[in-house]
């Protein structure tokens, strides 16, 4: 089964030369701490979960409202070394978002802009395999806000769990499924957990969600993948 895309980037030359090309020395001593060996058996990666609530659904015009991160493997999640932070948008936020993740107005003004913790985030980051379900939201939003701050861009790979159990999906559909175009099952976080007989958590809470993506691998792993299989057989 061809699980994931395989990267465009051949992200160890990509961080060799953005260590010596960015002019931002926070960002080029980011990519001087290197990138997992891709080679590295996803059972012996250190891997940090992510996930980002935000002021809408599109980069171009929203920003991030709130980060969780967590470090996990495959065979614990690591709890106690989780973070969390709600961060100052530049924008007013809608009440449309405020609905949906819960962050209110009085939250946001009193938390720091993303510029004060920027650094705890990527030592948190560094070094190890960043896991997001649908990586276009953290990569996308991660990088422009990064750009905002820093002038420079910062791109490192990402295992996505929502491409991981799309191909998982695709690849039980049967022949006839295939000729008459049925749709796949949903492939949100909540219902790819549900699949697995994992709890219900609820949703849009940075660091909930973050948890429920690295338990969400840890079984994807378990039922269909083998853990000796390279992180580059898996990582966008």
């Amino acid at each position: 089964m061809n699980l994931g895309s395989p990267s465009l980037l051949d992200w160890v030359e990509y961080y060799r030369q953005h260590s010596t090309s960015s002019k931002n020395e926070r960002v080029s001593d980011f990519y001087r701490h290197g990138v997992i060996n891709p080679a590295t058996s996803i059972g012996q990666a250190p891997m940090v979960a992510m996930d980002f609530e935000t002021t809408g659904l599109s980069s171009a015009d929203s920003e991030i409202v709130s980060i969780g991160l967590v470090p996990f493997d495959l065979k614990r999640i690591y709890c106690g070394e989780s973070r969390h932070w709600i961060v100052k948008p530049e924008q007013d936020m809608t009440e449309d978002s405020i609905v949906i993740h819960g962050i209110t107005h009085s939250n946001v003004d009193a938390a720091p802009p993303l510029a004060n913790i920027l650094d705890q985030v990527l030592d948190a980051i560094e070094g190890k395999l960043v896991v997001v379900h649908y990586r276009y939201i953290e990569r996308e939003f991660f990088n422009k806000a990064v750009l905002g701050l820093l002038q420079e861009p910062l791109l490192f790979p990402l295992i996505d769990t929502m491409e991981i159990e799309s191909d998982i999906l695709k690849g039980r559909q049967g022949f006839f499924d295939k000729i008459l175009r049925k749709p796949l099952k949903p492939i949100r976080l909540d219902y790819c957990r549900r699949r697995y007989n994992l709890p219900h958590y609820d949703a849009h809470n940075a660091l909930t969600d973050a948890i429920a993506t690295a338990e969400l691998l840890q079984a994807q792993i378990a039922h269909h993948l083998n853990p000796d299989m390279p992180v580059k057989d898996l990582w966008a």
